[in-house]
């Protein structure tokens, strides 16, 4: 990767992610996130599906979905604040901590680790960490 591609994909990443640092990220993350999003791009929710229902990769469509599932499990809207940001080369990486009433009456308040993927100006992946044993009782049951 020559110089000026390097500093054109870190201007990118630091200009696209700094929306992620606003109050009511998790609108950003259904809308913003997407739009972003490479059409052959993945998001990897760590966990065995198996055993974690939201677990596994998903294409930019099925991610979609599931957020659209997430949405409307989340009547007053789930947020989303990222902690710590870094960006190098092509990578992106996050920390972030969501909070949130599930219809259910749950309070859902995870902690996040995203490693994104950067290239041409679109996400190519996503790599999502986070406590998956929370995830399941709260947002599967």
């Amino acid at each position: 990767m020559t110089q000026d591609a390097t500093a054109r994909i870190s201007r990118q990443q630091h200009r696209a992610f700094a929306a992620l640092r606003q109050p009511g990220y998790g609108a950003y993350l259904a809308g913003t996130m997407l739009a972003m999003m490479a059409d052959n791009a993945t998001w990897t929710v760590m966990g065995k599906p198996d055993k974690f229902a939201l677990g596994g990769t998903k294409t930019k469509a099925q991610f979609a979905e599931l957020l659209k599932g997430i949405g409307s499990a989340m009547p007053k809207g789930l947020r989303v604040t990222p902690k710590a940001l870094t960006a190098e080369g092509d990578r992106v990486a996050m920390e972030a901590e969501s909070y949130g009433e599930h219809a259910n009456g749950k309070i859902y308040n995870n902690m996040y680790h995203f490693l994104i993927e950067v290239r041409g100006g679109k996400i190519e992946a996503v790599r999502e960490y986070l406590d998956t044993i929370h995830a399941q009782d709260v947002l599967v049951g």
